[in-house]
């Protein structure tokens, strides 16, 4: 323990006593440093707890009510309005709400149909007051959807043979004439093409682990179990590489790419395993800007490191939008540039800890960075021309205004609020950069929406068994979704392609989506 100094007047001189206090004031300024030093812990852990806690337990929306004294300067803007002149005027008052339920949509017109008639019986078409017949003068119809549960055969391959009885006596001309076994891409294999698809389509579209797969088919009294299954997802995987190289060559001929990363636990791996995911255009046909195209592909890597983007990308020369991971920055050729949706994310982190009802300085930021959402929202079917020259009419004003708030705020840096204002200036160059082109996104959720398809079936099959099966997933979750992107059926698609691919040399061109026809 420390030893207190003297501090008795008599046996020291004033020199000495000066000397003293000087040292004392010393460690009071110390210990109010670790004071505040521990302050700043304990409120960063109660915020860590908090956020916590509002991640496994509250909804998760990202959706902002207008802050009061922002909500003038978020919407009252003329330019970042379009007039409508159409516009449907909804009334609404505090103490009602009406509802209107949906109508129903008609059924499809092509499914099959099964006509149920349901008439009276012949001694039942007799007035009972006068004996008349009675005369038809009308129906009701109305429409039910049955289902009928999958039907499973079996496809026997006849195959008869013939040969000559002249010739049979003869080794140099006796030969076996008969019809070549039907093409298949698993050749060895009882799976068609169509049972393919199904179990692909079961995992990866519908995220139907094997072992489940294996329930259904037991059911139907067919042992099927999920080893081998397994084994024709990697066979089917390695089928499909040529299209998924076609794929890639397309993708960096893009303008602009998205990429984002998450994990992937792999059994026999002995670290952190990732899936990294590629994407351009946009969700859906609809959404695409002219000249883009819509590609979504997976690789699988056993690292997070940045040789897995750049070993991806080669030589890849345009825009590439990430979050902040610090891995995408510096490849060469490449633009990097940000996502605005990350740095609303810290700043609605910051806006939850205020406490409910409350109102602060988050929900300034937020109010700001909507103003661009709003713009963006007018500006989604425009073309990449429109959207550049707006942008600069408008954006870049409303950008500026953001970064001199951020820049005139005194808050602790530890803080919630700290640390998304921190992070936001950091990333600021990437973040401005979506004004300069046209092409460009506000923010990354391209490639989050891409890629959340993986996150949700990894929450039933929880993990990849060997790094095989790993790629097997990432390669047929590629195919699928750029699938999806291009408005294919999927199921069709898939036996096409597996049909196409089973072909001594295939057409690959045939198999990009944008080229596929049935």
């Amino acid at each position: 323990m420390k030893k207190k100094p003297d501090i008795n007047p008599e046996s020291h001189n004033i020199a000495d006593l000066q000397a003293m206090v000087k040292a004392l004031i010393s460690e009071q300024k110390g210990w109010q440093e670790k004071e505040a030093q521990w302050q700043q812990e304990r409120q960063s852990l109660i915020e860590q707890f908090k956020l916590a806690l509002d991640r496994q337990f509250a909804k998760r929306s990202e959706a902002l009510k207008p802050y009061n004294d922002a909500q003038g300067d978020l919407f009252n803007e003329a330019e970042c309005e379009a007039a409508k002149e159409d516009e449907e005027v909804v009334t609404t008052t505090a103490t009602t709400t009406t509802k209107k339920r949906g109508k129903r949509q008609p059924l499809p017109k092509n499914l099959p149909r099964d006509t149920l008639v349901l008439d009276l019986d012949a001694h039942d078409k007799q007035c009972p007051c006068c004996q008349h017949t009675l005369h038809q003068i009308g129906e009701d119809r109305s429409e039910k959807l049955e289902f009928t549960p999958a039907v499973l055969k079996v496809v026997e391959i006849v195959r008869p043979k013939y040969a000559c009885r002249q010739c049979e006596h003869n080794a140099e001309t006796s030969r076996i004439h008969q019809q070549p076994a039907p093409e298949s891409i698993l050749p060895k294999s009882v799976a068609t093409e169509s049972l393919l698809a199904n179990i692909i389509l079961g995992k990866y579209q519908y995220a139907l682990p094997l072992y489940r797969q294996e329930t259904l088919f037991t059911q139907s009294g067919i042992e099927l179990s999920r080893t081998t299954m397994a084994r024709w997802v990697i066979q089917v995987s390695d089928k499909f590489k040529p299209l998924y190289q076609a794929l890639r060559a397309h993708l960096l001929e893009q303008g602009v790419v998205q990429a984002d990363e998450t994990s992937l636990n792999v059994l026999k791996e002995n670290k952190q395993c990732y899936m990294w995911l590629y994407c351009s255009g946009a969700d859906s046909p609809g959404g695409t800007l002219a000249g883009m195209k819509n590609i979504v592909l997976f690789d699988y890597q056993n690292s997070r490191a940045r040789s897995c983007p750049v070993g991806f990308l080669g030589d890849y020369s345009g825009y590439l939008q990430s979050d902040g991971y610090r891995v995408y920055d510096g490849l060469s050729h490449v633009t990097n540039v940000g996502c605005f949706a990350h740095a609303r994310r810290k700043f609605m982190e910051a806006k939850k800890l205020q406490g409910k009802g409350k109102t602060g300085k988050a929900d300034v930021a937020l109010a700001k960075i909507q103003k661009l959402y709003a713009l963006e929202s007018r500006l989604k079917a425009s073309s990449a021309t429109t959207r550049y020259e707006e942008r600069q009419a408008h954006a870049k004003s409303m950008l500026d205004d953001l970064y001199v708030w951020l820049t005139s705020q005194k808050v602790l840096g530890s803080s919630a609020l700290g640390k998304a204002i921190k992070y936001t200036l950091a990333q600021w160059p990437k973040l401005i950069r979506y004004v300069d082109d046209g092409h460009l996104s506000i923010d990354n959720n391209r490639a989050e929406r891409a890629i959340k398809s993986l996150v949700i079936g990894r929450k039933n099959w929880l993990f990849a068994n060997t790094p095989n099966g790993a790629q097997a997933s990432a390669l047929l979750y590629s195919i699928i979704e750029t699938a999806k992107a291009n408005g294919l059926i999927l199921y069709d698609y898939m036996v096409k392609c597996m049909k196409e691919l089973a072909k001594p040399k295939p057409d690959i061109d045939s198999l990009l989506p944008w080229n596929f026809s049935h």
